[in-house]
């Protein structure tokens, strides 16, 4: 059998075409519903929008990821140079055949090129905020929406995020590059939840303290996605199956130094040999510390904005404190139920969920400051 090439680029006219269509029926809903607004409140409908499917997007690729369908083609942007696996029937039955558990498969492929299909969608969606954005520069007042710069930083960044998903294929889920296109995803979420609060300011005003709390809490929960990602990448998940304890030990055996070499092939060392069990142990047991402290920060927080008796921060403290039980559950679900697929998924949600709060939270810090106006701080405790 002649080798497929890892690029093929024969289809994807084709699957630009199916992602144009699919990004279609959004945008028809968008403007039906939005035909009498002012056009400024349909760029941002059409924002929040792209936002929700991002968001969606990000989980489907963890469920593409979990369910070892990341190769169910193995060349891109196609399918064994198909636009759909229905054109590669043959040549995926016939790897099918060879291997019935290996990573092509019927239902493999249909979830990978499922995956680059709402992934074309989201890239034209964002292509069309990025023309309306300029279009609509010379037509409104500098207030009334954020400048198309955001715009034009989101569609670079998704272009990145294209590219990195094609190296995902033809590296062979290379961890670097698996967690690498995660941690693109999440910041493209970033991007577009920093456009949609700028649509509508909401300063909120909090002490020095509570800002400098923030920052910290936003770069510890940075670290620890990405040793989120790292763990899942890597398939590091099930090194540890007992809590609080890993392998019935308050510190297990573990091998930092090739568990974090971060150029090296799945499962294999940077000499070429296999990866060491003690490697998946370092990688989960430190994604496991780490949250420890991400918990109680978030926690901490969340306690300290509730006591500042703002409405806004109060609302901030509820979502932190809800994401960070939810993590904890679905972390813990992980671990001691051998690692279900809706559990992994859910922990996946909360990471991304957690990141458009602390990039709402962003935002709105920076636009209090820059109102220039008193800060909230904390309300002294009443005398009994």
């Amino acid at each position: 059998m002649t080798p497929q090439p890892l690029y093929d680029l024969a289809p994807l006219l084709r699957i630009l075409a199916l992602g144009a269509l699919i990004a279609l029926a959004p945008l028809a809903w968008i403007v039906m519903r939005h035909r009498a607004g002012h056009p400024v409140a349909r760029w941002r409908a059409l924002t929040v929008l792209t936002l929700f499917l991002t968001f969606d997007l990000v989980l489907f690729g963890a469920f593409t990821r979990l369910t070892d369908s990341g190769l169910g083609c193995p060349d891109w942007p196609g399918c064994y140079g198909n636009a759909s696996p229905l054109g590669a029937h043959h040549e995926i039955h016939a790897a099918q055949s060879a291997m019935p558990e290996g990573p092509v498969t019927q239902r493999k492929a249909w979830v990978e090129m499922i995956h680059r299909y709402l992934a074309t969608m989201v890239g034209g969606l964002i292509l069309v905020l990025c023309g309306v954005a300029w279009l609509q520069r010379r037509h409104r007042a500098q207030a009334d929406a954020p400048s198309p710069w955001w715009a034009s930083a989101t569609l670079v960044w998704v272009c990145v995020q294209g590219a990195f998903g094609a190296l995902t294929v033809t590296w062979k889920l290379y961890p670097a590059i698996v967690t690498a296109h995660l941690l693109g995803g999440l910041a493209l979420l970033a991007l577009l939840a920093a456009q949609v609060r700028a649509f509508e300011p909401a300063p909120l005003r909090l002490g020095r303290g509570l800002r400098i709390a923030a920052g910290v809490v936003a770069a510890l929960s940075v670290v620890q996605v990405a040793l989120g990602g790292w763990v899942s990448t890597n398939y590091a998940v099930l090194a540890c199956s007992d809590f609080p304890t890993c392998q019935g030990q308050w510190w297990p055996a573990m091998d930092f130094d090739h568990g974090f070499t971060i150029r090296r092939p799945l499962g294999m060392t940077a000499a070429g040999d296999w990866l060491p069990f003690a490697a998946l142990t370092a990688i989960h047991y430190t994604h496991r510390l780490m949250a420890y402290a991400v918990l109680a920060g978030l926690l901490a927080l969340a306690a300290a904005l509730q006591a500042t008796g703002d409405a806004g921060a109060r609302r901030f403290a509820l979502g932190f404190a809800a994401v960070a039980l939810w993590q904890l559950g679905s972390g813990l679900s992980n671990v001691v139920l051998g690692w279900p697929l809706a559990g992994a998924v859910a922990h996946t949600g909360g990471a991304a969920a957690l990141v458009v709060l602390l990039t709402t939270l962003a935002v709105r810090l920076r636009q209090g400051a820059a109102a220039g106006t008193a800060p909230v701080v904390l309300r002294p405790a009443r005398a009994s």
